[in-house]
């Protein structure tokens, strides 16, 4: 027969040679087996059976990739847990602003296998300001969720307004105008939830939305929290409070209205940020609910800013590796289970790049050629219906009615490293209650706020 040539995409070129050569380690001469345990919050099974089977199918030294759901309310004491006993997940979800917390629980990408170049020419650049330390990768997205301002056609349409706000100086009309109150001083439809802490879903992303926009350095030149004493700080502080201030003329929230998402799906309030994973949830609660969702006002039209939220893949940096009992064969090196874990992601999340041709006499060893058609991340997003990380992708959301917004938010998209995100979360919280209350001027609060966080990370 002639020789026939089977395709390989040269992001895979990597993962050709370290089959061939065994990873570079010990194991190199041998014929090895490992399976991966992946852990995730958000998705079942089935966003990864098709991809998991395809990857098995090139990968022969890859056996049984094992997908578990976690509860995502205990989600990290038990992932923490699970790695401390040595027994946990080959690779796991962790959110955007966890690295800090988790660097010396995940190994880095081996650079054969995935560099920085690539890295920051295929995903949103805040991926790479999320994952990145010292030329090193961390962990890769799937997907990355950024704000979008939802707003209530009916409502819009029965107050004469035609277009959503571009900026906040429009918002802030907007909402006067589509708020009523009534004679007891009660507010019966909001215009906008901003102003609390509570009773607004990620109202602390909110926050930290108008601060970035507001060009507020977080930390300062030697990474040390140092936006206490900001001016821009106070100014984005105070304008989100002004909206729950009784007596303010943006008046349109208060800590007792209802849940900023219960509002929305009642029909109760014009105006919310939030992510895109709302949109399901707002559906169901209220499936006749005229709605849609705009790009967030900008304080600076010119230069636009939004705010991530997001979960990426990292792998573990240790794990017990048994034999396995019927084969009784040696178990793999860790490298060698840490090299494959990231082979796989990179297979799951990274753009293929131009194919290369390989001989079929080629002793590099793969079961089956890879599928030129099939972009893993391409087909999980169109399973989950989630907004892209990779630009490409990206790109073609921008024709996605549902997503669009979202996908074109994640390239204006930041955020801060935050060493400790619950404590950073939960001071925020407090800082604006405190202002909420009266208990602190906004300038003090911000201070304290600093304070409190730069005596939690110093812990």
């Amino acid at each position: 027969m002639p020789n026939k040539t089977k395709i390989f995409l040269i992001s895979f070129l990597a993962f050709i040679l370290l089959v061939v050569s065994g990873c570079g380690c010990r194991q190199t001469a041998e014929k090895y087996r490992v399976d991966l345990e992946v852990w995730g919050v958000l998705d079942d099974s089935d966003a990864y059976a098709e991809i998991f089977k395809n990857y098995r199918d090139i990968n022969p030294n890859v056996g049984n990739i094992i997908y578990k759901k976690q509860r995502i309310e205990t989600y990290k004491k038990d992932l923490v847990d699970a790695l401390a006993s040595g027994k946990g997940p080959d690779i796991f979800l962790i959110h955007n602003t966890w690295l800090a917390e988790f660097s010396n629980k995940i190994s880095a990408a081996p650079k054969e296998i995935l560099t920085e170049q690539k890295f920051r020419k295929d995903f949103a650049d805040v991926c790479a300001n999320d994952f990145i330390a010292d030329g090193a990768i961390y962990a890769v997205p799937l997907s990355v969720d950024s704000l979008a301002l939802y707003y209530n056609k009916d409502l819009f349409n029965a107050a004469g307004i035609t277009a959503p706000p571009k900026t906040w100086e429009e918002f802030v009309i907007l909402a006067e105008k589509l708020t009523k109150i009534n004679n007891q001083g009660g507010i019966t439809q909001s215009g906008a939830a901003l102003g609390t802490a509570y009773n607004i879903n990620r109202s602390t992303d909110i926050l930290n939305l108008l601060m970035l926009q507001n060009g507020v350095q977080m930390r300062d030149e030697r990474g040390q929290i140092d936006f206490g004493r900001d001016g821009n700080a106070v100014k984005a502080l105070d304008f989100y409070t002004q909206f729950a201030k009784a007596g303010s003329s943006s008046y349109s929230w208060n800590p007792v209205t209802h849940y900023s998402i219960d509002a929305f799906s009642e029909g109760s309030l014009a105006m919310m940020l939030n992510y895109s994973w709302q949109m399901d949830v707002i559906k169901s609660k209220a499936p006749k609910l005229n709605f849609t969702v705009a790009e967030i006002p900008q304080v600076f039209p010119g230069a636009p800013v939004n705010y991530a939220n997001y979960w990426a893949f990292a792998v573990a940096n240790n794990k017990t590796i048994e034999a396995d009992p019927k084969n009784k064969t040696t178990p793999v090196s860790n490298d060698i289970r840490i090299t494959e874990a990231w082979k796989l992601l990179t297979y799951l999340t990274t753009k293929a790049e131009m194919p290369i041709v390989a001989p079929a006499s080629s002793t590099m060893a793969v079961n089956k050629p890879i599928d030129l058609n099939f972009d893993p991340a391409g087909k999980y997003l169109e399973i989950t219906k989630q907004p892209a990380a990779r630009k490409d992708l990206i790109e073609k959301q921008k024709n996605d009615v549902d997503l669009n917004i979202f996908a074109k938010g994640n390239l204006t998209a930041k955020s801060w490293k935050q060493i400790d995100a619950a404590a950073t979360e939960f001071v925020f919280a407090e800082m604006i209650d405190q202002v909420n209350k009266g208990a602190a001027t906004v300038a003090d609060a911000l201070q304290a706020a600093g304070e409190r966080l730069t005596r939690a990370e110093a812990k």
